[in-house]
């Protein structure tokens, strides 16, 4: 950056002071907690990530404190500050202290190298009052080394385009201060802090634009003198922290007016106090008029203690002059004179040291949240519209953490858009952003154990060199797009999914109630006890099972015809079907009942997809016979022919109703369900039962039923945590192979192995096993395929299947090297604290859906792609605004996925039709709210009749089919086939009896006619 560039930024921020004071009426902050509470289960387009470029003349920084990281702390004539001789009083000799720190006394030219990196427009750092006057006082004779010093910072700041904003007091105050007077009880430093400022307003005002006071007041007083937390680590009573603050207001004050009496007509810079703060939201969510007074109570305890003086009515809040009354300094008309609207802008703190250390003393029984947006709100509303600066804001790592800090990245993606929402949805009027903190330094109470620096500083080393973070790199991005550009992501795309597209709903196994087929006739509380009892020698007459009969099965007809789906995904109950695990016990109701299922289903012209093994995920049984499971469940080879069994007699007894087959429900997640033993081995024995399954219907049923057969992966994205990191992006890929690769490789793999060997398990997640056998962190291997395996397995798959719900945030689990005992892929998951989540806590992450989409094509050529399953909760009964969002997003990837991508995707299935209990995934409440139809319904109507998002009038409509409609008769046919039979006889019969008669008549005729000749010859 120039310094014409920096020029130029500084022009554009003081246009945006001179703004101020143009907004709503003040003393309006308790309206935030009115709105409604984020993750409350709704969506708010305007809660949504926003892709959205900051304001032109938005500024970026990054900052910094003297005590923190200069270090040097005796050096070069610095006097020694309350701070230095709390960490020494405090912890000892064997304590940490910031003697060194991270050298930046020394290493300041390579802090201007770090900002240049990030491409800042300004760096934010403290004077060292005592490096300056070791002493206190200005009026004695400044420290020559200390004003040289900063002196040629800033000239070297202002060389590489860099404005200077300086903090005049960071917490080290002077200990001879301390000595002498008492420290900041005592209002004598009222005076000597005006004459400290006014001599650094003289010193380097020509060079200094932008100039804060005091850092976060609150805790310089309430921890400072009350708590004991901070220095100098006094333990008064609550009258000493009030007077405390009180003298702090007045010192900024004094030093405000000074400034602005002798210095800005010359200078032309600006002058505000950086005020720390925490947000609370009311407890479980529940803004009562209650809990909203106490959120409010909360905040004027610690930010409007300071900021109502200054930018607000001149005095304390109310709240707090009722609640420490006769504890709380009296400010006189003169005071309040003296000290409102001492404040060229807004300037807030907002970081862990309030709310780690304030979270006990002013939650107010409510509860503390990191909701920047809703705190800059707050000011606006509260303070009358001002124009704000962060100067602030951050969290901390792990001191464990070193250079890849991964979750300090998420949170200042979150942090940074909060910004961008307050100024884009809400008009907060927000000037620049300060990322805290440039280096990894001192922190506090913390001493060296977390670290909260873009810059990585071994604190062991002493040249204590700065390596930049990837959090360093990701603000770096964020500053060169100047936010979070718009990109394909947020993209609404128009166009149509292909005809004959499954617009489907997936369910679980159906609930089976068999038919009341008794001909007793029965009375009821004959003898007053309640009871049925049938009535001796009566027998009704029953007609013969049909399937409208069962009402569970019309009801759920019923609702799929209300949604406009043309496909319905349901599971068979393997236990239920047979009870024994083998053909020796056949529930033929059960069949019947799935037979009516399916036969009703295509008399509307609903497709079924049934799936054959449903696992229930939980003990003891895993959805299997009892018998099956007790002899191991997949472990045991059996199992695949004791599947197969089941298999063919499914195929048999359904199959003229079912065009479409689902083995295996997530044959992923249920190998992990035997995580404790063999996974691998029993995800094998899985596998193999999809193959002969398959092979089965292929061999002896797909010629006369010609319908696909395929298992449905759980296929949730992997996404690299850190996009800055490698081995992430390895990690992310591993947990693909591992999830999904390893079950789709063995059929679909065989594209790229030679034709006749077939398909086997990834190379990459074999030789990743073998590692870590090497290093004793795992026994375990991948099963090996027979030739005779791989040949009938491979293209055992006539499509994908896919259940997609949400996306991973994925990072290499090992630490600094060193190996963990943990997963077998090794991979640690992570969520985007910017995504929107549901109730259950499933984040939405449409984008996701695409890139497994292309995951897929990319790696097995171009096979069809069914979503199975895809769905979210959402509790609402009836305005389900969550799910219209999934709804409406998630299918607008699957379209790019189909139009920009081109990927072969068939179908898409919304889970689920109906909830059980509670408002969760239906579409449909459950029956005890009436079954009725939610929101969602309509939207998921609308998309379907329009084949997707034409563009207006650009919609076109597919044709029926006539393979559909003789469909539809062969099965009319199978399903009467004995009637067929039987009249098909009676047909033969009676041609044949009708042939004989005719003929008989033919002759009797030819008879008579003979007959006739014979007489009439005889009378000639």
């Amino acid at each position: 950056m120039t310094r014409s560039s920096s020029a130029h930024a500084a022009l554009a921020l003081l246009a945006l002071l001179r703004c101020a004071g143009l907004g709503a009426p003040a003393g309006r902050g308790r309206e935030v907690w009115r709105w409604p509470a984020p993750g409350s289960g709704s969506v708010n387009e305007t809660e949504l990530f926003l892709h959205a470029t900051f304001p032109p003349g938005f500024l970026w920084g990054t900052g910094s404190s003297a005590f923190q990281t200069e270090g040097a702390w005796d050096q070069e004539g610095k006097g020694p500050s309350i701070w230095d001789n709390f960490t020494r009083s405090r912890a000892g000799s064997a304590g940490p202290t910031a003697d060194t720190a991270s050298a930046s006394y020394q290493r300041w030219k390579e802090d201007v190298a770090a900002l240049k990196l990030l491409g800042v427009h300004y760096y934010s750092f403290s004077l060292s009052w005592p490096r300056l006057f070791p002493d206190g006082d200005a009026p004695g004779t400044p420290n020559p080394a200390g004003v040289a010093h900063y002196s040629r910072l800033i000239d070297h700041l202002r060389r590489e385009g860099i404005e200077p904003v300086v903090t005049l007091y960071h917490w080290d105050l002077p200990l001879a201060l301390q000595e002498q007077y008492g420290g900041w009880l005592n209002d004598t430093l009222v005076d000597v802090f005006d004459r400290y400022a006014a001599f650094c307003f003289r010193t380097y005002g020509e060079r200094v634009r932008y100039w804060v006071t005091i850092h976060n007041p609150y805790l310089v007083a309430w921890h400072g003198y009350r708590t004991g937390l901070h220095a100098p680590g006094e333990t008064e009573s609550p009258a000493a922290a009030f007077a405390v603050a009180h003298n702090l207001i007045k010192a900024h004050a004094k030093a405000w007016h000074t400034y602005d009496r002798w210095f800005r007509a010359r200078q032309r810079g600006r002058v505000s106090i950086a005020l720390g703060t925490h947000w609370m939201e009311p407890l479980r969510g529940q803004a009562s008029q209650a809990n909203v007074d106490r959120c409010q109570e909360s905040l004027e305890a610690v930010l409007g203690w300071f900021a109502e003086p200054i930018h607000g009515t001149g005095t304390y809040p109310a709240s707090l002059r009722q609640s420490r009354s006769g504890l709380l300094p009296e400010l006189t008309d003169a005071e309040k004179q003296q000290i409102r609207g001492t404040a060229d802008f807004f300037a807030l703190s907002f970081g862990p040291n309030n709310l780690r250390l304030g979270r006990i003393l002013s939650r107010f029984g409510q509860q503390v949240s990191l909701d920047l947006r809703r705190l800059l709100n707050w000011i606006r509303l509260e303070y009358d519209d001002p124009a704000v600066f962060v100067a602030e804001n951050g969290w901390f790592s792990d001191a464990a953490v070193g250079t890849e800090d991964t979750v300090a990245i998420y949170l200042m993606k979150k942090f940074i858009n909060q910004v961008l929402q307050a100024i884009i949805h809400d008009g907060v009027r927000v000037i620049g952003y300060t990322a805290w903190s440039l280096v990894d330094g001192f922190e506090w109470n913390y001493g060296y154990g977390v670290r909260r620096g873009l810059f990585y500083v071994d604190f062991g080393e002493p040249s204590r060199s700065r390596l930049p973070k990837t959090s360093a790199f990701f603000y770096k991005q964020v500053i060169s797009n100047h936010g979070f550009p718009d990109g394909d992501k947020s993209l609404e795309v128009r166009g149509q999914f292909p005809c004959g597209f499954h617009w489907g709903v997936s369910d679980s196994t159906l609930p089976f109630s068999p038919q009341f087929t008794d001909p007793k006739l029965y009375r009821w509380n004959l003898t007053g006890d309640g009871a049925l009892r049938p009535v001796p020698g009566v027998q009704l007459e029953t007609r013969a099972a049909q399937c409208t009969d069962f009402l569970a099965i019309q009801k759920h007809v019923r609702l799929l015809e209300a949604a406009g789906v043309d496909h319905y995904r349901f599971a068979l109950n393997w236990t239920l079907i047979l009870p024994r695990g083998d053909l020796s016990v056949i529930n033929t109701e059960a069949l019947r009942y799935y037979r009516c299922m399916a036969q009703e289903l295509q008399k509307r012209s609903i497709k079924s997809m049934v799936t054959l093994y449903y696992p229930t995920h939980h003990a003891p049984l895993l959805g299997l016979p009892a018998s099956v499971h007790s002899g191991g469940g997949w472990l045991n080879r059996s199992t695949v022919e004791a599947f197969r069994e089941y298999a063919e007699l499914c195929f048999r007894e359904l199959g003229p109703w079912v065009p479409f087959w689902i083995t295996v429900n997530e044959p992923n997640r249920l190998s992990q369900a035997y995580d404790g033993s063999d996974p691998y081995l029993a995800a094998h024995h899985l596998i193999l039962a999809h193959v002969a399954a398959w092979r089965l219907y292929d061999r002896e049923f797909r010629r006369q039923q010609g319908a696909l057969v395929s298992f449905s992966l759980h296929a949730d994205w992997a996404e690299a945590a850190n996009p800055f990191v490698e081995s992430h992006r390895v990690a992310a890929e591993r947990f693909l192979l591992f999830e999904l690769a390893c079950f789709l490789d063995p059929l679909l793999g065989a594209w790229r192995a030679a034709a006749e060997e077939g398909g086997d398990y990834p190379e990459e997640v074999r030789e990743h096993l073998q590692e870590r056998r090497r290093q004793g962190l795992s026994r375990r291997s991948l099963p090996r395929f027979t030739k005779d395996e791989k040949r009938e397995a491979r293209g055992a798959l006539d499509f994908v299947a896919v259940n997609h719900f949400t996306t991973r945030l994925v990072s290499q689990r090992r630490s600094n090297s060193t190996p963990q005992r943990g997963p077998d892929h090794d991979c640690q998951l992570l969520s985007d604290p910017t995504w929107p989540s549901s109730p259950l806590g499933q984040s939405l992450v449409p984008w996701g859906l695409r890139r497994v989409l292309r995951w897929l094509r990319k790696r097995y050529g171009d096979p069809a792609v069914i979503v199975t399953a895809t769905g979210v909760d959402d509790r609402a009964l009836r305005d389900d605004r969550l799910r219209q969002f999934y709804l409406r997003s998630y299918l607008q990837e699957a379209l790019k996925a189909h139009q920009m991508d081109g990927v072969n995707i068939k179908g898409f299935y919304l889970w689920n039709l109906q909830d059980r209990h509670h408002a969760q995934f239906g579409l449909f409440t459950s029956s005890q709210f009436q079954s009725g139809a939610k929101a969602s319904v309509a939207s998921y109507r609308e998309i379907i009749a329009n084949r997707g998002f034409p563009a207006e009038g650009r919609g076109r409509q597919c044709q029926a089919a006539d393979a559909q409609e003789g469909c539809v008769l062969c099965g009319k046919v199978l399903e009467n086939r004995a009637l067929v039979f039987f009249g098909t006889c009676l047909l033969l019969t009676f041609t044949m009896l009708t042939a004989v008669a005719v003929t008989a008549v033919k002759r009797k005729r030819k008879r008579t006619t003979a007959s006739n000749m014979r007489m009439i010859k005889l009378k000639m």
